[in-house]
Parts: C-alpha cells; sequence; structure tokens
C-alpha cells in the first residue's frame, strides 16, 4: 500500500484506523507541548514580549515542519480539527476517520499541556486566564485558518503535496506575527491551550469563539481554494 500524502485519509480497517489515530494523537500532543513549552521557556528566558513571541514562534515552525514530515506518511498528519472536517466535506476522508482523528487530536492536545507544564514544574492542568475573544482576534482567527486550509489545498490540487509542511510551518510561523491573535488556527491546539495558564494560554470563555471562527475560516479556504483551482487532482487509491 502506498504511504498517503500529507493530509490525505483513506478508508481503513479497524486496526489500521487505530494505527493512524495513534499518530495524530502523538503528533497533536507534541504540537502541543512544542507550542505551550517553547511559550514558559521564552518567558523564563527573556521579559520581553517580543523576543518571547520570536521563541515560540520558531519553536512552532520548525516543531510543525518536522512533526508534519514525519507523520505525514503515516496518518496524513492532520493534526487539526479544522483541517480533518475539511477533507471530510470535500470527501477525502470518511466521517468514522474523521470523527477518530477529531476526538484523538484533541485528547492529543490536553496531554500535550499536562507534559508541557510537568517538563516546567508546574501544576498539571492550569486554567488559563488569558481572555483572547475580541473582535479583532476572531478575525485574525478566521484569516490565520483560512490561510492555513487554503496553503494545503492549493498545493494538494496541484499535486505538490512534498511542499506541505514547510508551507503550512511557514505559513503559521508568519501569521504569529501578521495576525492579532498569534494564530492558534487548530481547534484542538485552542483547546489544548486552555489548560495551561502560561504565555500560550487561552481562557475557558474565549475556547468557542476561537474555535468558531476558524470554522469559518476553513469554510473560506474551501470556497477560495474551489474558486482558484476549480480541477481537483484526483486523489491516489490505495
Amino acid at each position: 500500500m502506498t504511504a498517503p500524502a500529507p493530509f490525505a485519509v483513506r478508508p481503513s480497517t479497524q486496526r489500521e484506523l487505530l494505527r493512524r489515530a495513534s499518530a495524530e494523537a502523538i503528533g497533536s500532543a507534541a504540537l502541543a507541548a512544542i507550542v505551550i513549552g517553547s511559550g514558559v521557556m521564552a518567558t523564563r528566558l527573556s521579559d520581553d514580549v517580543g523576543v518571547q513571541l520570536v521563541i515560540n514562534a520558531l519553536a512552532t515552525v520548525f516543531g510543525l515542519a518536522v512533526l508534519i514530515t514525519a507523520l505525514g506518511p503515516v496518518s496524513g498528519a492532520h493534526l487539526n480539527p479544522a483541517v480533518t472536517l475539511v477533507m471530510l466535506a470535500l470527501r477525502r476522508s470518511g466521517p468514522r476517520e474523521a470523527g477518530v482523528y477529531v476526538v484523538a487530536q484533541i485528547v492529543g492536545c490536553l496531554v500535550g499541556a499536562v507534559i508541557a507544564n510537568l517538563m516546567f514544574a508546574l501544576p498539571a492542568v492550569a486554567v488559563s486566564t488569558t481572555a483572547r475573544a475580541e473582535p479583532a482576534t476572531l478575525l485574525a482567527e478566521v484569516v490565520a485558518t483560512a490561510g492555513l486550509v487554503a496553503v494545503i489545498l492549493l498545493l494538494q490540487r496541484h499535486g505538490r503535496d512534498a511542499l506541505i509542511a514547510p508551507a503550512v510551518a511557514a505559513h503559521i510561523g508568519a501569521a504569529y506575527f501578521f495576525t492579532s491573535s498569534t494564530s492558534f488556527a487548530n481547534p484542538a491546539i485552542t483547546i489544548g491551550r486552555m489548560a495551561s495558564d502560561t504565555f500560550a494560554g487561552i481562557e475557558p470563555a474565549s475556547v468557542a469563539p476561537f474555535i468558531a471562527a476558524q470554522l469559518v475560516g476553513a469554510a473560506v479556504a474551501v470556497a477560495a481554494a474551489a474558486a482558484l483551482a476549480p480541477a481537483a487532482r484526483p486523489t491516489a487509491s490505495a
């Protein structure tokens, strides 16, 4: 069986689905640990908020590129419910696969948050008190998520799957600085960051609005990709 390209998911047996879901959970945990852990380290290395953001962004860019490259051949490396739901809407994934993936991603991000907290001798779970949901940051999440999903879809449609890992990482790195929300762009990581009262945290009351904005952004990306590249590249068969 040929390995799946990044973000593509094929129908699978129960055992195969478990393997892929495990990759999604592990990758999501690693992503959350990278985002939260580098945020904690940044605040310990510098009191300058700008420097802190640079440290956090660089760690996320490198970590995300590595995770997508390593896990793409295993699960498609979604690591993001917004991406999984888009693949479901485009019929590149089935309902069962999508449901299992989303659960694995959310659980993984929560576990990753706990690991990050413990690595820095913080309480395993500390609910964040950082309010983030404002009109400007919600618009930023629409923009950040739309950009992320559009990059994936356009590269797929032009058969340039090998560029997805660096392109997605580069987009997130750029969006750390050109969006006011610092680009969460991922419902699972948004939920995970709720469990860490640190530099990267988000209060529970801000989570639902952020996720809603992210899903709107994903829908915008689907429409934009269809308009820009209407002829989709056929997906590979098993």
